[in-house]
């Protein structure tokens, strides 16, 4: 096992000498690497974000897109972004916690009242205050993406208040907060991979688990749960961040063009993201899932204290001033 481990690092290690910036020619092509599916919105957005970045730059630049994770995990690619071999990629915010401790605001429970309050966030001096955090890292955060909110689903009983979630096993993220909001409702957080999960819910190891709608109906998880709740526990962007070595030998105008199409590319994405949550939704309708809306209250008082638990650090910070813009 060790030696495929050190032959599948050799190999990225070869792949990366080809990425980041193509210095051969005049032309500057910036190269990206993400873990998702050409079909996803994020994806989509990639593309258009190329062709936008080609028009504004009159064809001196563009991106070349690495999708399926062909170049690593997330972490494997923000750690290629650090040394400078690979120029750009699009990570959760979940995955930069163990990079910056600003990112961790974003696991916390019940941070935003609605995605239009969450966008106002992640669009003004807040939102850029926690990108420009990842600096130190070595990293520059170019903007969000729309990663939706997470929401509980389970296979026998629907969670229609924190009490439904009592004693049940339920699948999360490799997260100290969702450990920690699970353990607030009563229920036994389960840290599960995402591509074991199906099969962790079709024989029982895990009661349900939670996602945004448009997860769980590409993962096929309704085959299994029958009942999602849309309480809407924790909206995690996702973030589209670049290799700081590589952005500061951009010129300034180069840069501009950068962020110019990122611009348009987060509006298309925005776009796209809510197509697919819409689309999901009814399909998964459609096949004979059971949803629910439940009162959101009764959960955000379930974990408020988890907010108070943050109150002498930078995320407290943050809450306090997110706070002030509701």
């Amino acid at each position: 096992m060790v030696f495929i481990r050190y032959v599948k690092v050799a190999v990225i290690i070869f792949t990366v000498l080809l990425v980041g910036c193509d210095n051969k020619s005049s032309k500057t092509v910036l190269r990206v690497g993400h873990t998702l599916d050409t079909k996803h919105s994020v994806h989509k957005a990639l593309e258009f974000m190329s062709e936008r970045l080609a028009h504004y730059s009159h064809g001196e630049m563009s991106l070349k897109l690495y999708p399926n994770g062909t170049l690593g995990s997330e972490r494997e690619l923000v750690e290629l972004l650090q040394i400078g071999s690979l120029a750009m990629t699009k990570v959760s915010a979940a995955t930069l916690e163990s990079f910056v401790d600003d990112m961790r605001l974003f696991g916390l429970p019940y941070v935003f009242s609605s995605r239009e309050h969450r966008w106002n966030i992640l669009e003004s001096d807040i939102g850029e205050d926690i990108l420009h955090s990842l600096q130190p890292a070595k990293l520059y955060g170019l903007g969000y993406f729309d990663a939706g909110s997470r929401s509980f689903y389970s296979c026998d009983k629907m969670i229609r208040s924190p009490e439904d979630v009592k004693g049940l096993k339920i699948r999360v993220m490799n997260s100290q907060n969702a450990v920690k909001m699970i353990d607030a409702f009563g229920g036994a957080a389960t840290p599960i991979s995402w591509g074991e999960l199906y099969a962790a819910l079709q024989q029982g190891v895990v009661d349900g688990a939670e996602n945004n709608p448009p997860s769980f109906y590409s993962a096929r998880h309704y085959e299994v749960c029958k009942n999602f709740s849309l309480n809407e526990h924790t909206s995690i962007p996702d973030v589209m961040v670049i290799s700081q070595h590589i952005f500061s030998h951009l010129s300034d105008q180069e840069q501009h063009w950068l962020k110019l199409a990122m611009t348009d590319a987060v509006q298309k994405q925005k776009t796209l993201w809510l197509e697919a949550e819409n689309y999901a939704l009814a399909e998964m309708k459609k096949s004979g899932l059971n949803v629910h809306y439940p009162d959101k209250k009764p959960f955000m008082d379930a974990v408020a204290h988890l907010h108070d638990a943050y109150k002498d650090s930078i995320v407290g910070q943050y809450l306090m001033r997110i706070k002030a813009k509701q």
